[in-house]
């Protein structure tokens, strides 16, 4: 189902009053970014420059693993890098375009190229010891052992 432009605008209000702390949004009042108030697009790609690239995952359980998934297309394995620390997973890398500098008029740039970083809490405990991460076919796997829960044992009152 398509949205009305209504919306949209509505959710933009709900969004800035979450992350500005702007009590002043209100029901009635459209917002603008900072970015877009200035009418100028340099300040659009200014700003995009100081933060990486996110990347998009997966991530779903089996019976006995957790699963991340992450399109990585075009990334080489010594150009990524994956950690876990308390159940905090961070995935970064550099994607290159490869020798471009020769270009002198771009016609259309839609590919992003550059750093990229994605850091996601586990919604589940793993066993932060038994990891695999496998890289095949531009898709990063990386496969995790789930800490099993143990049941609710019946205490006795005496």
């Amino acid at each position: 189902m398509a949205r009305k432009q209504n919306d949209d605008l509505l959710i933009e209000d709900e969004l800035a009053a979450a992350f500005l702390n702007d009590d002043s949004v209100s029901d009635d009042q459209t917002s603008v970014s900072p970015i877009q108030s200035s009418g100028d697009d340099t300040a659009w790609g200014e700003a995009e420059d100081d933060f990486p690239g996110q990347l998009a995952v997966d991530v779903y359980e089996t019976e006995e693993q957790l699963i991340v998934k992450a399109r990585t297309a075009g990334v080489n394995k010594e150009d990524l890098d994956v950690s876990i620390s308390d159940g905090i997973l961070t995935i970064s890398g550099t994607l290159s375009s490869g020798d471009d500098s020769h270009a002198t008029n771009w016609h259309i740039q839609e590919c992003y190229w550059g750093e990229f970083s994605r850091t996601l809490a586990l919604p589940v405990a793993v066993k932060e010891d038994e990891v695999a991460a496998i890289l095949k076919d531009g898709v990063l796997s990386i496969t995790f052992s789930k800490v099993k829960q143990e049941q609710a044992k019946k205490i006795t009152i005496q």
